[in-house]
This record gives structure tokens, C-alpha cells and sequence, in this order.
């Protein structure tokens, strides 16, 4: 009696075991590298943190026309892929699209100086997400009539775009004709170098490089709201391209619908001994 006694007591200790070592078992045939996995869809996809709106305007405020590119006529849409990690980090950040590699890489840059995410959700729990972006570059008075990011008629910032992923793309109104300067981009640059006057503190310790400077052009054309749009330079740099841009020439303003509208530009002052 006693040994059917312990045997039943051993099937039962067994039966409750085996499932665990069954999972144990059923765990063991996945590989480690499953946790790695790289989702493209997801059931709760990866958000900037702060809002797509927030990240909009990260992006417009942020975002830099190379020089070399802007003179050149380089525009269009670099996209941007990378990976939004579990702990909302981004990495493996990469152009799928690329346009020219100046404007590639200031894309990428400006994705690497991005605000962190919050990660994908799936199966109920967070995994690494793949996320495109599109960041488009359109010249001041380009063909196709596309205004910079940040055109908004009346001055109201238009809803952004979304890309891929659910991915906000930057803010591009377009508009019958882009705010440009009189004259064109390479008579306003040579505006900028003519009445230029290098700083004799800098001048002394050999600083130069660039400063980028954001302005708004007013419906009448006039360049206002100018202050500074990155890293200072010092030296008195900083206080040259300031009072360069102010001191401008009045530009054709952005139409649309017919109308004047006011419009947001970023443009670097070259400083080069």
C-alpha cells in the first residue's frame, strides 16, 4: 500500500514538472539571436519621444542646407532608415535613398541628433522596429515650386507630413514661388561676402567656419526674426553674421494661392580666412 502510495505521489511530482521542462525544452530550440529580431511591422509601432508634431519640428529647426549643395543646386529627398531600439535608442542609421553626399550626410546627422524614441510593442512586448524618414532638401525658388520646410501661409505651421512607418516627414508646403533672393542665391552670397567684415578678433586667432542663421521673410519681402540656428563660433563671428543678415537685401516672398506669405529659411554665413 505504501509503495502504490509513493508512486502515485511520484506521477503526480512528474506531471507537474513536465510541463515545465517541456517550455524549457521548447525554449531551447529557439535561437538567441530572436530577441534581436528586427521588426518592420509591428502591433504598437515606435514613436519620437514627445509626439510626431514635436519631432516635426526638431527636425525643421534643425535641419541644416549644406553650403556647397545650396550653390550647386542640389535638392530632393534622402531617406533615412535606422533601427529604434528597445531602450529607445536609434543605431544602424543609413540612406536608402541617396540624393548627393553632402546632403546625405547632414541627413544623417540630423537623425543621429534626433530626440530618443519609445520603442515598438509586439506580442506584448518591446522589440526593435525598422524606421524610414524622408528628409527633403528643395532650393529657395526650386522648378518644382516647393517651398523649404517650415513655408506656412499667414505664418501657421502647416500639420506634417507623414513618412513611412508612421514617420513624420518635414513640413513642405507647396507654394506657386518659394521665397528667393532678388537677384538669385548666388547674388545674395555675394551680397553676404562683399559686405563682409571680418572680425579682428578672429581674424588674430585664425577662426573661421560657418554660422548658420535663421531669418523669416516677411509677406513684404523684409528679413526679420534673425537670431542664430546652431553652434556659436565666438570671436565676434557669431554678432558678423548676424548683422549681415539683417542688413540684407529685401527678398521676393513665398506665394500661395496667389498670395505673400511669410516663410522660415536657415542659411550659413561663410567665414573664411
Amino acid at each position: 500500500m505504501l509503495s502504490s502510495i509513493r508512486r502515485l505521489a511520484l506521477l503526480v511530482a512528474l506531471s507537474a514538472v513536465s510541463p515545465l521542462a517541456a517550455q524549457a525544452q521548447q525554449k531551447l530550440k529557439y535561437p538567441k539571436t530572436q530577441a534581436d529580431e528586427i521588426y518592420d511591422a509591428v502591433q504598437k509601432p515606435a514613436v519620437p519621444v514627445g509626439g510626431v508634431q514635436a519631432y516635426a519640428d526638431y527636425l525643421e529647426k534643425n535641419q541644416r542646407y549644406p553650403t556647397q549643395a545650396l550653390r550647386s543646386g542640389k535638392a530632393g529627398t534622402v531617406s533615412v532608415t535606422f533601427v529604434v531600439e528597445k531602450t529607445g535608442s536609434i543605431s544602424n542609421v543609413a540612406v536608402t535613398q541617396p540624393v548627393d553626399p553632402e546632403l546625405d550626410a547632414e541627413a544623417i546627422r540630423l537623425i543621429k541628433g534626433g530626440p530618443r524614441w519609445t520603442p515598438a510593442e509586439h506580442k506584448g512586448g518591446k522589440v526593435r522596429q525598422r524606421v524610414t524618414v524622408p528628409i527633403t532638401y528643395q532650393q529657395p525658388g526650386g522648378a518644382d515650386g516647393a517651398a523649404p520646410a517650415g513655408a506656412a501661409a499667414d505664418g501657421q505651421a502647416p500639420k506634417p507630413a507623414t513618412g513611412t512607418n508612421g514617420a513624420p516627414a518635414p513640413t513642405i508646403v507647396k507654394a506657386e514661388q518659394p521665397a528667393r533672393p532678388v537677384g538669385g542665391t548666388d547674388a545674395f552670397f555675394e551680397w553676404i561676402q562683399k559686405n563682409q567684415k571680418y572680425p579682428a578678433l578672429a581674424r588674430q586667432r585664425k577662426v573661421e567656419g560657418r554660422v548658420p542663421v535663421e531669418f523669416v521673410i516677411q509677406k513684404d519681402g523684409t528679413l526679420t526674426d534673425v537670431k542664430l540656428a546652431g553652434k556659436m563660433l565666438g570671436s565676434g563671428l557669431d554678432e558678423e553674421a548676424l548683422r549681415l543678415i539683417k542688413a540684407a537685401p529685401k527678398w521676393e516672398p513665398a506665394q500661395f494661392q496667389g498670395q505673400p506669405v511669410k516663410q522660415k529659411m536657415v542659411l550659413p554665413v561663410i567665414f573664411q580666412l
